[in-house]
């Protein structure tokens, strides 16, 4: 091989070799091939930094992310407070109901004519002695125990 073909080989060969080596002190013969990493997070401060478009990120992602809880929670609050409200009105409504139901039924157990014969006495009813004949109140009604042959009846009376 010609000694210009050799030069130009090993020339070839070293000049790659040299420029990815480093003068290192620690380094067995004072060089290394691959450089220590040194970076500082966080610095320059400069708009185009890695470091600075990170922290940017992470302030306009943390401040989103606050509104749209402090949303969430005064939607919730505001969503609380209207099925509240609902349930507060559809328990009245049912009040009013219940009362008007109860208004027809003291309706429909209307005073029963004078001279009726029962066979038995409404509930509730309480003993009353009125010009020493003894009567039984329901209400407003009033009953007067007779016999209509051997069984026991009641009829309205007005005392």
């Amino acid at each position: 091989m010609s000694p210009r073909i050799l030069k130009t080989l090993v020339l070839g060969a070293a000049l790659p070799v040299l420029y990815v080596a480093d003068a290192a002190h620690d380094a067995p013969f004072g060089l290394t091939l691959v450089r220590d990493a040194q970076a500082l997070v966080g610095a320059p401060l400069t708009p185009l930094s890695v470091a600075g478009v990170a922290r940017r990120s992470t302030r306009r992602v943390v401040a989103v992310e606050t509104t749209a809880v402090a949303a969430t929670a005064a939607a919730a609050t505001t969503a609380t407070a209207e099925q509240q409200a609902a349930t507060a009105q559809q328990q009245a409504a049912t009040a009013q109901q219940q009362a008007a139901t109860a208004q027809q039924q003291a309706a429909a157990v209307a005073t029963p004519p004078l001279g009726s014969v029962v066979s038995a006495l409404p509930a509730g009813c309480t003993p009353v002695t009125e010009g020493g004949v003894a009567y039984q109140k329901c209400g407003t009604v009033y009953y007067r125990a007779g016999f209509q042959g051997s069984n026991l009846i009641y009829i309205v009376v007005q005392p």
